[in-house]
Formats: C-alpha cells, structure tokens, sequence
C-alpha cells in the first residue's frame, strides 16, 4: 500500500513558520544604542510586555536578545555547537574571519562540533571537499546536508523500494538518494527540457513517483514544475518533501540570492499542498543528530544567521540559541516590533567566542 499523504513529521515543524516583516531602522543606530532604548522604555512602562519564558496572551513585544559577554559562561554550559554554514563559516567561496582558530580552540576545549546547511545543492561528501578547500578540518560524519536530510527522511519511514523520487533540485541531492539506496530520476538532466505547447499536447509523466523532493535549484525550468505538479496531483499518495523553505541564500559574497523557498513556493502554488520540510526549522535533522550522537539536546548551542531557519530550529529542538550577524540577519531585523524570534544571545561572528581564550 503507499504511503498515506501526510505533512507533519511528529515533532517536526511544518508550515508553522512565522513571517516575519522586518524594516531597516530610520537611523544608523548601533545595536546596542537600539537595544539600550527598548530596554529604557520597558523600564518607563511604555511597552506592553517582554521576552520571558511563557509570553502571555496580551503580550505584543519581545525583548531583544542581550548581546554575547559572557564567553566562558556559554561555552562552559553546552558539550555541543551545531553550526550553520552560509552567512557563519563563510559567504559563497570566502571564509569568514577568525573561523579556523575560533574552530581550533572549540575543539581543544573538547566541544563537539556540527555543520548543519540547508543548501541541498551538495552532498555530504562535497562539502567535505569545501571544508578542505577552505582549509577547514572537518569531517563528513560532523556535516549534516539538507539533502541527507532528505534521503535520510525516506529512509526513516521505510519508502517502498518499487518508488522512485522526482527530484527538483542539484546533484548534492541525487547523490545521497543514490548512496541511501533510493531510484530517483530528474534533477540536472532534466534542465534543458522543453514542453511543446501545441493544441492538444499532453505531458506524460512516471506513475511510479511516490515522492517529489524540492530543493535549491540554478536549473529550474517549466518542465520540472509540471512534472513535479503532476506527480503530487496525479499519483495517489505521492509525496512532496522541501528541503528547505529559505527566501535567500548567498550564492556570492556580493549580495543574496533568491533561495530554495522560492522553487518549493512554485509547486506550492501549482499543487495547493504543504510539502514536509526536512531542513531547518524542521527538527528532523535535530532529533536525528541528537539519536546519532546521544547528544542531550539542552548541551546544544546552535549558532546561525538566520532567524526564521537556524535559531527557530534551535528552539524547537530545546537548544541554547547564538545569532551571529555577519549573514543574513542585521540589526534592524533582531529588533524590529514584528520579530518574534529572539535567540538567547547574539554576537557580530563566532569568532567572538575567541574572548575565552583572554579568560582567567
């Protein structure tokens, strides 16, 4: 029998994904001088309710996250650092300040580290390779892709070996399907494909998809979103599984580029279904990592770029929060009224926890 259609993964986060608004501020204001402003007010009762650990019905403000100061305090509390990659590591091809020695003095100090990215476009084994390129020392068992993600989806809920896999996305994808034993079909080869629109035309497509994976894809064409379209609406209990939702993603280190998020909205739109995302915010690749390592999830620090992706996926899977800005978040974004995801701390780069090192 196939699978029954479903878009919730038990405890993982699907569709509940806040949006956020955010707006530059109308002055170039430091973070601090913004965040030391809010806090006057708080004081003076002129803002209705804060940031605590249960916010009640009536409370329409946060508090700002406090800046990182206690370097020792953080890193003493957790036995893990999961790290995202863009907008932390590095931007496109260029290493980010103070990484490998910020890297180096984790280690010695005998944290466990992990990469976690929701960029789909490479497998497990190819950003190996960046990591080494970079001249970073980190190996494929700590990177955790969210293209594994998706074959290791599949495989967590047995998918029928007779299925295959429509796959709206790059190589870093096919390649963990092919090594998690799953057929697929699409991806690159399917990116110079044109549909004739004649009168009369009918595009055909394999009835034996069972699932139809999205991710970040350069390629993207007509021809894919119809046969993804078709497979969803057309083969009974046909799965659709997002590696990611992300609205941007840094292709260059010269300015964002339009993410993953944009190609699952397509077959959102064509499909009117909610697909299963497996990156973050989902807590798959958490509960996942937690079983693999037998890592307690509250000596967790995730530390991430993003709001709605990498701190809400700390949240959700009860770990200690760190946003850095050196990607996608800035300032004005931590503290605009409409942004309801605080982290518990945040800091310019990670390599700002070096100040352990001048600690006594």
């Amino acid at each position: 029998m196939m699978l029954a259609r479903s878009t919730i993964i038990s405890s993982h986060i699907i569709g509940r994904q806040r949006k956020l608004a955010f707006s530059s501020p109308k002055a170039p204001l430091s973070l601090d001088t913004i965040l030391d402003r809010k806090s006057k007010n708080i004081a003076a009762g002129n803002c209705i309710s804060y940031r605590s650990m249960a916010i009640t019905a009536q409370a329409k403000e946060v508090v700002p996250a406090p800046r990182l100061t206690d370097v020792d305090d953080l890193i003493n509390s957790v036995e893990t650092f999961i790290f995202d990659c863009d907008g932390v590591i590095w931007k496109g091809d260029t290493l980010i300040d103070g990484v490998p020695e910020t890297l180096d003095m984790l280690r010695d100090l005998g944290k466990r580290l992990v990469f976690v990215t929701n960029n789909s476009t490479k497998s497990r084994k190819q950003y190996g390779k960046k990591f080494e390129t970079l001249g970073l020392n980190v190996s494929e068992e700590e990177i955790f892709a969210s293209s594994f993600a998706a074959a290791a989806y599949l495989k967590s809920i047995n998918f029928p070996t007779d299925k295959k896999v429509y796959v709206i996305g790059e190589v870093g994808i096919l390649k963990e399907l092919e090594l998690a034993g799953i057929s697929y079909l699409g991806g690159p080869d399917d990116g110079d494909k044109r549909i004739d629109l004649s009168p009369g035309t009918l595009m055909h497509h394999d009835h034996d998809v069972g699932a139809v994976v999205v991710g970040f894809d350069r390629y993207i064409n007509y021809y894919k979103l119809q046969y993804g379209t078709l497979c969803i609406r057309e083969n009974p209990g046909c799965l659709f599984i997002a590696t990611n939702c992300d609205a941007v993603t840094h292709l260059t280190d010269a300015q964002e580029w339009a993410g993953g998020g944009s190609m699952v909205g397509a077959i959102k739109g064509s499909t009117k279904k909610e697909p299963t995302v497996v990156g973050k915010p989902s807590t798959f690749m958490m509960d996942y990592l937690s079983q693999k390592f037998g890592i307690t999830k509250s000596q967790i620090c995730m530390v991430g770029d993003r709001l709605d992706t990498d701190i809400l996926f700390g949240q959700n899977g009860g770990c200690k929060t760190l946003l850095v800005l050196s990607g996608v978040t800035t300032p004005g974004m931590l503290t605009d009224p409409s942004n309801t995801i605080q982290p518990d701390f945040y800091t310019n780069q990670i390599s700002d926890l070096l100040a352990k090192k001048v600690k006594v």
